[in-house]
């Protein structure tokens, strides 16, 4: 079952009983309208929401969400919200104490909702909204209540958007009106409430309600990230205060961090390879590259400074894992902390082992021992042998020279073994020879390698794995593209993996 799109401390701050206010904060442009129609579309499916606009028309939100003309979605949306701003401008709202007698009763009921707190009303509280009213008529104002009148006692959800576009426009006091509309609807109506705010400091105003979410658009060497931050959820634990967010198809999900273990048993059933490329098994990632990984060509993979082993091997074992099942042998010099053993039984659990003990093979500079056939143990003091060993192990992954292959080089363990200089001119060869072959090489880079920016410089492919809110991204820097989250396939499970555009 797919999850919900929102953080789920936000859901569990609306459940419950009694009304609950969020004031959602943040610049144009980083998705407030999205969520809040979006959410407004979950929470209020039975017929109890209302959007208040202060849009020029509602046609302008349909034509920027087109999924609102759906499933009668329309109705949620308050028809009279342009005439409410045309009434509004004909006075502001009164800045009045309460008199003795009212604070006296507000005392009361407050009481009384600590001891029946499930009790829902049958008609909005209007007596702050009436105390403001006593210099100006605000019949529109007195609509929305209106319409709240009509969903009670079921639970009602109103969204205003935004708030500026009434107090600023029509000079009435934001404090006044986010309070008028806490005690009146939240606290006395049971009214959930969500209040967009078009700027990101309200310090004056986020006192008054119960929760703040704000959403927030950075960037990472020019490409767009999208975060929605829970500043504050009263009466919830906020296990994450930061999600990654896209918007795509103008559509709001925030991404749950999850932890990349195995959840399929199934056998891989990947992708073949195709005409000049081999296919990654990773369906978005071969139409970015245009098809998989291009004969004759060197691929580098940069990890970023955060990304953990379990992030980087989930993003790597759909394309270890498809490049055996089309048979293509892979021979690999393994990053540091990587250990054949713990890859041969990761993946043997998707593929029959016999066939990673057919088509894999992986240096081991300090092994002497032959009796693993999926290892080639180079620690022997005689140069020849080595040599002799690594040319048989070659061979018999290109079964007697016809194959082409894969060259998968963890560099941090070459430059240990080989030193900078010495790795370099390896890496020249090796490259040169690969760009002249229908072999592919993928390279592992790690931070802060000396040789980092000769390995980048002959690279054809240039793909960098990032950490951004505990969420495993990746991006192309060569090709250039934008951020993509990497996220466990929902219907098949890991090992497969789909990557998600932040946009």
């Amino acid at each position: 079952m797919p999850e919900k799109p929102f953080p789920e401390e936000i859901f569990k701050f609306f459940e419950g009983p009694g009304g609950k206010s969020l004031l959602l904060k943040g610049a144009p442009g980083t998705g407030k309208t999205t969520f809040a129609l979006q959410f407004l579309e979950e929470m209020g499916a039975e017929g109890n929401g209302i959007y208040l606009s202060t849009r020029v028309g509602d046609e302008s939100l349909y034509r920027q969400f087109p999924w609102l003309k759906e499933k009668e979605r329309r109705s949620m949306i308050l028809d009279a919200s342009k005439v409410l701003l045309s009434v509004l401008a004909e006075g502001v709202l009164a800045e009045e104490l309460l008199e003795e007698e009212s604070e006296k009763l507000e005392r009361a009921r407050e009481f009384l909702r600590t001891i029946s707190p499930d009790e829902m009303p049958e008609k909005t509280d209007r007596r702050y909204l009436k105390n403001m009213m006593r210099k100006r008529r605000m019949p529109e104002v007195e609509r929305v209540y209106d319409e709240i009148d009509k969903i009670l006692p079921n639970k009602p959800i109103l969204v205003v958007d935004s708030v500026e576009g009434i107090t600023h426009k029509f000079n009435l006091p934001m404090e006044d009106f986010i309070f008028m509309l806490q005690k009146d609807l939240v606290e006395n109506s049971a009214t959930n409430l969500i209040l967009v705010l078009e700027k990101s400091e309200f310090e004056e105003v986020e006192y008054i309600v119960d929760g703040v979410v704000s959403m927030h658009r950075t960037e990472i060497e020019g490409r767009r990230v999208r975060e929605i931050h829970l500043e504050k959820l009263r009466g919830v634990e906020i296990k994450y205060p930061r999600y990654l967010m896209t918007l795509r198809n103008g559509r709001f999900l925030s991404i749950r961090p999850k932890e990349m273990e195995e959840i399929s048993t199934t056998k891989w059933k990947g992708k073949k390879n195709k005409g000049e490329y081999y296919s990654t098994g990773i369906p978005e990632l071969d139409y970015i590259l245009g098809g998989g990984f291009r004969k004759g060509t060197y691929n580098v993979i940069e990890l970023g400074e955060e990304v953990p082993n379990s992030d980087y091997w989930a993003f790597m074992r759909p394309i270890f894992l498809n490049f055996i099942m089309n048979k293509m042998g892979i021979l690999a010099v393994l990053t540091g902390g990587e250990h054949v053993e713990r890859i041969r039984e990761d993946i043997s659990r998707f593929i029959d082992v016999e066939m990673f003990d057919r088509y894999v093979r992986v240096t081991d500079y300090f092994a002497s021992d032959v009796s693993k056939p999926y290892i080639i143990p180079l620690g022997v003091r005689d140069r020849e042998e080595a040599v002799m060993r690594w040319r048989k192990a070659v061979n018999e992954i290109r079964d007697g020279g016809k194959k082409p292959i894969v060259q998968f080089t963890g560099f941090d363990t070459l430059e240990y073994l080989r030193g900078g200089e010495i790795a370099i001119r390896d890496l020249f060869t090796a490259v040169g020879e690969i760009k002249t072959s229908d072999d592919v090489g993928i390279g592992i880079l790690k931070p802060g390698l000396k040789i980092s920016r000769e390995i980048i410089n002959m690279a054809d492919i240039h793909l960098k794995l990032v950490n951004i809110d505990k969420i495993p991204c990746l991006y192309g820097v060569k090709p250039r593209t934008i951020i993509y989250a990497i996220l466990p396939d929902e219907e098949k499970g890991l090992p497969y993996i789909k990557l998600l555009p932040i946009v």
